[in-house]
Order: C-alpha cells, then structure tokens, then sequence
C-alpha cells in the first residue's frame, strides 16, 4: 500500500450507510481508470487530500475485517 494524491476525475463512492451525513466516511475509487492499481481510498471530509492505495486482495481483505468487526444494529 501506498499514498498518492493523483485523485482528480476518479469517480469516488461511500457507503449507502454514511446518507448525506459528511461526518466519518471514507470514499473509495477504481484506481485503474486512471491508469493505476489497485483501490484508492480517501477521507471524504478531504477530497484532495492524500490517498491510501490498497491492492485489490489487500481491499478485499480489508472490507471483510471492517464488516466482521461491526457492531450488531
């Protein structure tokens, strides 16, 4: 993993769960359709801020500890 800035024109997301809040969220984007790999993400509150880039299995792993370690609702 690594930081990059070079986030300009990439079309980011955040989770349906964040709603219009512009609280705690980070935003997440392909970073091949720059010309990159792997997956940039981004706080949200920071736009053009620094961005961590993951490996595809590197994100992949990191979703599925992020969910498994989530609260019950």
């Amino acid at each position: 993993m690594s930081g990059t800035t070079a986030n300009s024109g990439l079309p980011w997301r955040k989770s349906s769960y964040s709603g219009n809040s512009e609280g705690q969220c980070v935003e997440v984007a392909d970073l091949a359709l720059a010309g990159m790999e792997g997956i940039g993400v981004r706080d949200s509150k920071n736009p053009s801020g620094p961005i961590l880039k993951l490996g595809r299995t590197a994100f992949t792993v990191f979703i599925a500890d992020t969910r498994s370690s989530e609260a019950p609702a």
